[in-house]
Parts: C-alpha cells; sequence; structure tokens
C-alpha cells in the first residue's frame, strides 16, 4: 500500500529489471516506483513495468543521512506529477534536489567516475603514489577527499559498474575502466567494506575491535 517504493540494491540492471517486475505486480496501481541508481537509464528500468510514467530515478548520495543531495532522473515516459511528487518528498528529506536527463550516469557519477578511473590510470602507470595522488586532490582542488580514498569509500566494484555503464550507454573508449581497477575487484580488494582496496584497512579495523574489548 505504499504510495512510493525506493529500490536501493545492487547496481545491476538485468536484477533491477527482475525487482521492478515483482515491485509492479504487488505495489498499488497508483504507486511511484523510484530507483536509487547512479547509473542506469531509467528508461530501461520502467520496460519492465506496467507503468512506465510512474518510474523515476532517485539517486541518493552515499551515505544519504549525510549527504544533502538528491538527483531525480526522468525516463522518457516519467509524468509531470511523479517528477513532482519525487522532488516534493526530497524536499521534505531536507535534500537539495538536482534534475537530469536519462543519459548514462546522469550528472554526478558522469563527471566523478572518469575523475576515478584517471586517477587509477595515474597510479597504475606509475605517475605518483596512491597517497600523493588523493593529497594533491585534496589539496589543490579543496576536495575533502582524494579520489582511489572516495573509490574505496564508495566500493571499487560499484566504480567498476559504473565505468562499465558509461562506456556501453555512451559508446567513448575514454570510459574504458583502467585495468588497475579492474585487477583490485577481480582479486576481492572492493574497498573499506572489504577491509581492503586502493587502501589496506585491516590494520585500523583490528585495532578498533581491540580497543573495544
Amino acid at each position: 500500500m505504499a504510495d512510493i517504493v525506493i529500490e536501493a540494491i545492487v547496481e545491476s540492471e538485468d536484477v533491477k529489471k527482475t525487482l521492478f517486475l515483482e515491485l509492479d505486480r504487488i505495489a498499488k496501481t497508483s504507486a511511484i516506483l523510484a530507483s536509487n541508481t547512479s547509473s542506469i537509464s531509467i528508461t530501461r528500468l520502467a520496460s519492465a513495468t506496467s507503468r512506465p510514467c510512474q518510474v523515476i530515478g532517485m539517486h541518493f548520495m552515499n551515505p544519504p543521512p549525510v549527504m544533502k543531495l538528491v538527483e531525480i532522473v526522468r525516463g522518457a515516459d516519467t509524468s509531470d506529477n511523479t517528477f513532482y511528487a519525487t522532488k516534493a518528498l526530497a524536499e521534505r528529506f531536507g535534500k537539495t534536489v538536482i534534475c537530469s536527463q536519462d543519459f548514462s550516469g546522469f550528472i554526478v557519477n558522469r563527471i566523478l567516475m572518469p575523475m576515478i578511473n584517471e586517477a587509477f590510470h595515474a597510479l597504475y602507470t606509475g605517475v605518483a603514489t596512491k597517497e600523493d595522488i588523493d593529497t594533491g586532490m585534496k589539496l589543490g582542488t579543496n576536495h575533502p577527499m582524494g579520489p582511489l580514498q572516495l573509490a574505496d569509500f564508495i566500493g571499487l566494484d560499484v566504480c567498476l559498474s559504473i565505468m562499465k555503464v558509461l562506456q556501453a550507454g555512451l559508446g567513448d573508449s575514454k570510459y574504458a575502466p583502467c585495468p588497475l581497477l579492474v585487477q583490485y575487484v577481480d582479486a576481492g580488494r572492493l574497498g573499506r567494506k572489504r577491509g581492503v582496496g586502493v587502501y589496506d584497512y585491516r590494520a585500523a579495523e583490528q585495532a578498533k575491535r581491540s580497543a573495544r574489548l
């Protein structure tokens, strides 16, 4: 009986489409189905439902309780009523809303992920150490954290998935994932959630656990 359902599962188009098919079956006919996808086409997700005019992108930045931004993305058939209801809900949450057309990566990740990918290329080709790459971007461009540290925070598997979506959706080789990013994901080095990514967090986590005992 929910008026709006916000999907926030794994960043896989096939998995999301399967869920949207099920949501379309169980949600009331007037319900809005929103996706927290950070890169996947809303139009294609909507095609899995019988209500494409009520499907919309509602991309919360990570972590949602802290970050002020919500990126709203209209699919090809998203209605004005769906858009305005979703925008009003985001504003009730105290968020600042930006609106994107339904192109791969939308606004934030269209810009952010190539920067992170380029940081991996700089590390891969030996331009600088990971520490100097991150320090350069923090102090040189006033970013709160460096791109490699941010990648670890987001999850390297998520970064890789988004780069693949950008490359497939925009058809430009400049979006090809850096081989080092691919290698880290293949090795299970996914970032903070696994304890190791570009940086190794395992010793610090173990020290925290020991301090609690």
